[in-house]
């Protein structure tokens, strides 16, 4: 194949281009034809219809076809052509090269980052390429098709776009207490690093495969739920079971897919109950309120009566400790002194007398003596003696005297002791016995 001619003959650049086919060989450009009186522009640009002609005929000469005519343009019908062996190999050559080159090079394809590139040879699975440039054979021996690894897909189920627009066949579910609840959510997903072949060829559809498996799962979860759970506190946990269910639903159905999250957009009653349900909700928080304010008053009741009866059944307990413990004390002090009353009679007789006594005047302030020989009462103002006897301690003045008249006697300092003398102990012991 010699390029040099196939270059003269294209060259655009000859000023012979389009001026005739001249008298030369087929190897040389072609010389403009004489003037035969037709071309009027003297020597100005050739026409459009000769140029065609020169270009024909110049593609005629690639393909191995030599002009048997006269030469010269024009619309006579005298310039056809005889094929040549040698020049028709070469344009075919030329040709299947050219057309070969472009078919492979139609193999070469971009995989961007994220991405991967599913190949199939003759419709079946071949292999998986990652990120980067990437050749295949050309089709139809293989193809390719670029799946999305890193796109963050939703899929919306009860409403589209806004929750105004909602799709009762799929937000209307049944709770375990027979009460109907409208919700509605939507579902996050992408694709496994090694799901792409799932996700093409193991399911028709697989977004739809997923919404249909979200709905799947949030109406069995849902069924097995109070209706106040699914409304409140329950919907984080709901959103959570749903998630787990749909992971096994896809994997189970090999979609390829990884569940991201699961968001419970709205969850409430269905409008044509909306009212009713309102007011079941306030009677309920009434009836909450109630009892919180009955457990408080109760929480405060409760402890400080409990406190109460607690102190009193310890009070009890040291009142009758105290009782037993006296009377183990005077039951061992009065065995103490009967063994002493039995080894000396008279002298643990003065002694309890005189013990007595001491008891009786330490709580009395005002002592009555009825003296045996005469009427008359003697007083013993004990409180204005004791005081005196202290006044005159701390003063350090003479003994005192007590005032008093045709009843009254002057008593020394050892009476206020509340000590009788010894006189008038005979005197009352005497009285006592003689009664």
């Amino acid at each position: 194949m010699r390029l040099p001619a196939i270059t003269r003959i294209f060259n655009l650049n000859d000023s012979n281009w389009g001026r005739g086919s001249g008298g030369g060989s087929g190897n040389e450009p072609p010389r403009r034809p004489q003037n035969d009186g037709r071309d009027n522009n003297n020597g100005g640009p050739p026409d459009l219809d000769e140029l065609w002609r020169d270009f024909n005929r110049r593609l005629s000469g690639l393909f191995g076809r030599k002009p048997s005519g006269p030469p010269g343009g024009g619309n006579n019908g005298g310039g056809r052509f005889s094929p040549s062996s040698r020049g028709t190999g070469v344009g075919l050559l030329v040709v299947v090269v050219v057309v070969a080159l472009l078919w492979l090079a139609s193999g070469f394809f971009i995989v961007q980052e994220g991405q991967v590139a599913v190949i199939t040879q003759f419709g079946k699975y071949k292999e998986t390429t990652r990120a980067g440039f990437q050749w295949r054979l050309p089709y139809p021996i293989q193809s390719h098709e670029t799946v999305n690894l890193s796109q963050l897909r939703t899929i919306e189920v009860g409403f589209r776009n806004t929750s105004r627009s909602k799709v009762l066949q799929e937000s209307l579910m049944l709770t375990d207490d027979e009460n109907i609840v409208d919700m509605q959510f939507v579902v996050q997903y992408r694709l496994k690093e090694t799901g792409a072949r799932d996700y093409l060829f193991n399911n028709r559809g697989p977004d739809e495969a997923v919404k249909q498996a979200a709905e799947t799962a949030m109406r069995e979860i849902v069924g097995k739920k109070k209706m106040d759970f699914v409304l409140y506190e329950g919907r984080t946990e709901v959103a959570t079971e749903v998630a787990a269910l749909m992971q096994q639903i896809m994997d189970l159905y090999r979609t390829g897919v990884l569940i991201s999250t699961v968001a419970i957009q709205n969850a409430q009653p269905p409008e044509q109950v909306q009212a009713a349900f309102d007011d079941a909700v306030k009677a309920g928080q009434d009836r909450e309120r109630q009892i919180n304010e009955g457990q408080a008053y109760a929480n405060d009741v409760v402890p400080r009566a409990s406190g109460a009866a607690s102190r009193l059944v310890q009070e009890a307990e040291a009142y009758r400790q105290r009782i037993v413990e006296s009377a183990e004390g005077d039951a061992a002090r009065f065995s103490q002194v009967l063994t002493e009353y039995k080894k000396a009679p008279q002298v643990t007789r003065d002694r309890l007398y005189l013990e007595t006594m001491q008891q009786v005047f330490t709580n009395t302030s005002k002592v009555l003596v009825d003296t045996r020989n005469g009427s008359n009462l003697l007083y013993l103002p004990l409180d204005k003696l004791m005081q005196q006897v202290s006044q005159e301690s701390a003063a350090g003045a003479r003994s005192p005297s007590a005032a008093g008249g045709s009843s009254s006697v002057n008593v020394p300092p050892p009476l206020a002791g509340s000590v009788l003398p010894e006189a008038g102990r005979d005197a009352l012991r005497s009285r006592d016995r003689n009664r």
